[in-house]
């Protein structure tokens, strides 16, 4: 079993605020992993991505990465799509020089589109993606479309499940706890999800976890962070069943907190280990 913890981006305490100096702080404080953002854009060049690979691997840190959240792989606009696709790679190709695993990627919004067609388009663009990765011979990071938390937002577990079936070799299913607190109205199942993600042959789990905020105006859980203590969904829950099943699993905090409470999670882990 390895679970392994760390934080969205570079820790508040770093001094170094930089990706290299971020998983130096994560390897001083205890945790073992930490995700690259490049939510605003792919800043960082091929070789600065190898440098940032060897000091995760000195600093035995598991390394995963955001894509920009510039990404609609269902727009109607071809010249978006099109560039969509290209940050995509790019982040895939930084990813694997720097020897992370998996690349959580915010893929697409409905609009007009049918689910049906949405679908459809999804698993078009995807082989498109993995023609290119065969090509520039990508072959350890995986292309990981996240859920999603809006109904509006490509990104179901059962739609990316279907993605996954079709395209294993190079892709995976990048899991947000809270995401899916939020698109089932405040409710989860973390069992049946395990159990779904054994069923489809995923040995480790990619995922964040945070919570999120009820909102009166929605009458309902949207995607703005909390910290753990909000319990929405409850952490400990997810960490009992993980320590129980021996789930080999990533858990990248996502919350305000950042590393305050990717430490807490895994006190609360260590907790239920002691418990079994």
């Amino acid at each position: 079993m390895a679970i392994l913890i760390g934080t969205g981006g570079v820790p508040f305490s770093s001094k170094e605020r930089s990706t290299i100096g971020g998983i130096r702080e994560c390897a001083r404080i205890g945790l073992n992993a930490m995700e690259v953002e490049f939510v605003r854009g792919v800043n960082m060049s091929p070789a600065l991505a190898e440098e940032v690979g060897k000091t995760a691997k000195e600093n035995k840190i598991r390394l995963s990465v955001h894509a920009p959240y510039f990404v609609n792989l269902l727009s109607d606009k071809k010249d978006l799509v099109e560039k969509s696709i290209q940050r995509i790679i790019d982040t895939l190709d930084r990813a694997e020089r720097m020897g992370a695993d998996a690349v959580a990627v915010h893929a697409a919004f409905f609009g007009k589109l049918s689910k049906e067609d949405a679908q459809k388009r999804m698993l078009e663009r995807t082989h498109d993606i993995v023609e290119q990765m065969e090509r520039l011979g990508i072959k350890n990071a995986k292309l990981g479309y996240e859920t999603m938390a809006k109904n509006g937002q490509w990104g179901s577990f059962e739609e990316i499940s279907e993605v996954y079936n079709k395209f294993k070799k190079h892709t995976t299913i990048y899991l947000d706890w809270g995401h899916l607190f939020a698109r089932n109205s405040g409710k989860i199942d973390f069992a049946e999800i395990l159990d779904n993600m054994k069923e489809l042959g995923i040995s480790h789990i990619n995922s964040h976890f945070n919570c999120v905020k009820y909102s009166e105006a929605s009458k309902g859980f949207v995607d703005i962070h909390e910290p753990i203590a909000a319990k929405n969904p409850d952490f400990a829950e997810l960490a009992k069943l993980i320590v129980k099943r021996k789930t080999d699993i990533t858990l990248i905090c996502e919350t305000p907190l950042l590393e305050k409470d990717a430490l807490e999670m895994k006190r609360i882990l260590e907790k239920q280990e002691r418990a079994f």
